[in-house]
Parts: structure tokens; sequence; C-alpha cells
């Protein structure tokens, strides 16, 4: 969007937090900008009102705001309501006009409620990963062809980084110690790269640490096998076919909310699409070393394992898709619809 000439107001990683104890120091702040968002809102008097994701800084701003008629609201992906508080269909019902998910069962839970629902299909599958070459990063790093290679995909935001490098460093250690010849490579981000830099640079192990989307999906595509924290990142991995194991931690209070109201097994979208644990998950305490290094060492040593997950992956990608249209133009012809009726 910045690309297309959006310029935001503040910059967007400040809302990139999840969980209440993580939430919470950062309060003050969210509400400042909860505050200045509204206002820019109400400056611009828009005929068509987009909400992105963040369903819980978007309905903050939403409250501020007068319910205009003249206004049309439209929220982009719904709420995880198939995996806890399903409540929240009916509020997004009284506030929105339209919505656009990007899972292809999500409209059943909220069209009885009477919200106008459109599958796009999922944004992942318009990434650069077909534009991704594997061979040319080996080249570029001297990885031989032979060698095998693992990606570490620890989060994006830096409280997941934080949680998660220490058991993959475990991991990652086990690992190598089975299969000497291993490389690791970390993608990661601008916002995060100083700390990821930082940490690997005092592991035993040679990590090699790249930042930026071009390296990134060069990276996947060069891989072997993945060690990643669960989110979208997963649903990359599955496009680029590379056997994954899937991890996460939170803070410990965040950890015993979410037990209390999660309602489904998986917490990997993969796992999800298929209902099935396709892609080995290590969730909170069992997120250890020895786990992760044990199942990473199963995708390396069972051929019939590896080629299962990149089978079960193909068929999740399918599941992503609205037809044969990209889901960006689906959700573009689908807002132009509502400015402009027939």
């Amino acid at each position: 969007m910045a690309v297309e000439g959006l310029n935001s107001p503040f910059p967007i990683t400040e809302l990139s937090v999840m969980g209440l104890a993580e939430i919470l120091p950062r309060i003050f702040n969210l509400r400042r900008r909860v505050r200045q968002t509204a206002h820019a809102i109400e400056q611009y008097l828009p005929d068509i009102l987009i909400t992105i994701d963040s369903p819980g800084f978007c309905f903050a701003v939403l409250k501020r705001l007068r319910r205009d008629q003249a206004t049309r609201r439209i929220h982009y992906v719904a709420p995880s309501v198939w995996a806890w508080r399903p409540g929240r269909v009916h509020k997004f019902a009284r506030e929105f006009d339209h919505l656009l998910t990007l899972l292809p069962f999500e409209p059943r839970y909220f069209e009885p409620e009477g919200l106008d629902t459109t599958f796009v299909g999922h944004a992942v599958i318009e990434s650069e990963m077909g534009a991704a070459d594997g061979a040319a990063f080996r080249q570029r790093f001297q990885i031989e062809e032979d060698i095998p290679l693992l990606c570490m995909l620890p989060g994006s935001r830096l409280g997941e980084v934080e949680r998660h490098l220490e058991p993959f460093r475990s991991a990652m250690t086990t690992l190598q110690s089975r299969f000497p010849s291993l490389r690791v490579v970390v993608p990661t981000i601008p916002a995060i790269e100083d700390e990821v830099s930082h940490t690997v640079r005092g592991w035993e192990n040679n990590v090699l640490v790249v930042e930026g989307e071009k390296d990134k999906f060069d990276a996947m595509a060069a891989s072997n096998i993945a060690l990643a924290a669960s989110g979208t990142v997963a649903l990359e991995l599955a496009l680029a076919r590379v056997p994954t194991v899937i991890a996460y931690r939170v803070n410990v209070i965040t950890s015993w909310i979410v037990k209390a109201l999660i309602k489904i097994p998986y917490a990997n979208l993969v796992n999800v699409l298929l209902n099935r644990e396709a892609v080995p998950e290590f969730i909170q305490g069992k997120c250890t070393g020895d786990n992760l290094a044990n199942a990473l060492e199963n995708l390396l040593e069972d051929i019939v394992v590896y080629e299962a997950q990149q089978t079960a992956a193909d068929d999740a990608m399918k599941l992503l898709k609205a037809g044969d249209v990209l889901p960006s133009d689906v959700a573009a012809k689908t807002i132009l619809s509502l400015i402009h009726p027939g």
C-alpha cells in the first residue's frame, strides 16, 4: 500500500502486538493512535471505510465515529470466530456492511446474521514465491545442492522472536549434531533484524541471516525443511512446498486465557483447512528443542513423511483460492460493486 502512495500517519509496527501481557505496556500509545485514526477519518469523510484485520484496534476506532449511513463500512479479514469468541459474529454484523474473508468456510458464520460476506481468497497466493530462485540463493551463499538447508523463522514481532529463538537454537544445535553438514538460514525483517542478528551472532553454529521479502522467498525455495513460528509464514512455506515444523510460545498469562477460549485443536492454518495435523505443531510447553529437533529429523530421514506433507500443502493451497481470480482482484471488484452497484 505504501508503494501505491499510502502515507500512514504512524508506523504500523506500533500495532503489531498480540496477547494481554504484551498489549498492556503499550496501552496508552495505542489509545493515542486510536484517537488519531478516528480524527483522520472524520476529516476525510470517506464514501467507503475499509478496516483491515486488527479488530481490537478497528473497533476502538469505530466507537469514536458517528454511524454515517453514507459511509459504507467494509472489513477485510474475518475474525477467527471459528476458533474462539464466536459472539464476535454479532458485533461484526452490527458494525459493517460487508466482510471480505480469506478462508472458504468463514462466510457461513456471518451470513446468517445478515452480514454480506465474500470469500476473496488468501493473499499468500499472490506472494512473490512464484519468482523465488532457490538455486541462485544457494549459489550466492556457496551452499552446495546436496547440503541440507534449514529455514528458521522465529516470528515477525520482537516478542515472538525473544520467546522462540532459544528453543529454536536448541533444536538447531541438536539437529546439527545429527547432520553435521546442515546449514541454517534465518530470514527476517528490518524491524527486528538487529535483534535477530545480535542473538544468533553468539550461537556456536554459523547461521546466515537475510533480510527482505526477496531473500526470504529465495531462502524458502532453497531450503529442504523449515522451523517456523505459527502465522502467515506457515502458509508461505506450504506454498513453497517446504516440509515444516510449527512452533509457538506466548506469555504464560496469555496462554491461560487462550486455553480457556480456544475452540479448535490446531494453530497452523494448513492443519485447520485440512482438519488434521498434516504439519507437526509444538505449542507452548511442547515447544522444546528436543521435540522440534526430533520432528525435523523425521522429515529429513523419512521420504514418505516428507512427501506426504508436500501433498498436504498442495491440497491446502487449493482451498485458499476463490476460483482462478487473484484475491486482490476479487476484493477490489467487490468494493467497487459497493461504490457503483449494478
